[in-house]
């Protein structure tokens, strides 16, 4: 540790400890679990031997806590998914039910939704234009079917076909995340 740049595991821990906290906190409902995924990440960050290697140790921390608050949440949440997927009907693909659902009494699905979000705009990016835009429309915004034939001007079968396509690419792609976070 001899630059000048090097902070000490100390110094490291005081300038993002509250910090850390703080983000941990905002992100689970119990201020004992935040603690206890805290000291997780600083048992991890005690453990690295050149702190000079991580480049910036405030990423890597940030890194490290969300990883941790996922596998946290990972291990808590099984139960509550499984409720929110078999409520869902096999017809409907429950994205409204799923993000419906009531942060207030189960603030865990906050970071789940927050992950959700992001991995369904992922997955919509990948449609074909279409099939993305008949998907938004009906799901996002709530027109239905038939409105959005007339708007585009399409025979409302090809509008239910491009529906069908999204559904499916989306239900393969966020069942994927769905079997992740049961782990």
């Amino acid at each position: 540790m001899g630059s000048t740049s090097s902070k000490s595991f100390s110094e490291i821990v005081k300038t993002y400890g509250g910090q850390l906290l703080r983000f941990v906190k905002s992100r689970v409902s119990k201020t004992s679990d935040a603690e206890d995924i805290l000291q997780e990440v600083w048992y991890q960050f005690s453990r690295v031997t050149n702190i000079d290697d991580l480049g910036n140790a405030g990423a890597w921390l940030y890194s490290v806590t969300r990883n941790k608050i996922t596998d946290s949440y990972r291990k808590k949440k099984t139960e509550s998914l499984d409720d929110l997927y078999q409520d869902a009907d096999d017809e409907s693909f429950a994205i409204a039910h799923l993000l419906a659902a009531d942060e207030t009494e189960n603030p865990e699905l906050k970071m789940f939704k927050d992950i959700f979000w992001d991995e369904l705009m992922k997955a919509l990016e990948e449609l074909p234009e279409k099939q993305r835009k008949v998907f938004m429309l009906n799901e996002l915004e709530e027109m239905t079917l038939q409105e959005i034939a007339d708007q585009e001007g399409e025979n409302l079968k090809t509008i239910i076909s491009r529906k069908g396509y999204a559904v499916k690419h989306l239900r393969l792609r966020l069942r994927s995340l769905y079997d992740e976070l049961k782990q």
